[in-house]
């Protein structure tokens, strides 16, 4: 009787957490993926601070990006430069994130402001980037 009850134990334990990583995946499947690329000539002293919806998530130094998944759904992206000695007010951006899509935004200089601009590459220049 004990055996039974140890083989039910285990059966119930491995089925929770299968559908424990169920969940997650399609959780993670369900919204797109946002790429934001910086500038080479953005400042060697600098980061793009991106935040999603007013949480900061990444500060995009020289020769990096943030690629990551983000949930279905209207977001607000805002960029500025780190450090931000004179003071540059932030831009932002509103982006409706479509189930499976990819976005690309490279983050900018114009005269005094940082800006995030929609991005459309080939495949050639996606693979390049290795995305």
């Amino acid at each position: 009787m004990r055996t039974s009850t140890s083989y039910i134990s285990r059966f119930l334990l491995i089925l929770i957490l299968f559908s424990a990583v169920s969940v997650a995946n399609a959780a993670a499947k369900s919204g797109g993926r946002l790429i934001v690329i910086r500038v080479a000539n953005f400042g060697w002293n600098l980061a793009a601070n991106l935040k999603i919806d007013g949480q900061t998530v990444a500060n995009i130094v020289q020769g990096r990006r943030y690629d990551h998944r983000i949930s279905a759904g209207r977001h607000v992206l805002t960029v500025s430069a780190v450090p931000n000695n004179d003071m540059r007010q932030p831009t932002s951006i509103t982006v409706n994130v479509r189930r499976g899509g990819t976005y690309i935004f490279t983050a900018l200089w114009d005269s005094d402001h940082v800006y995030l601009r929609p991005t459309t590459l080939s495949p050639a220049e996606m693979a390049k980037l290795g995305l």
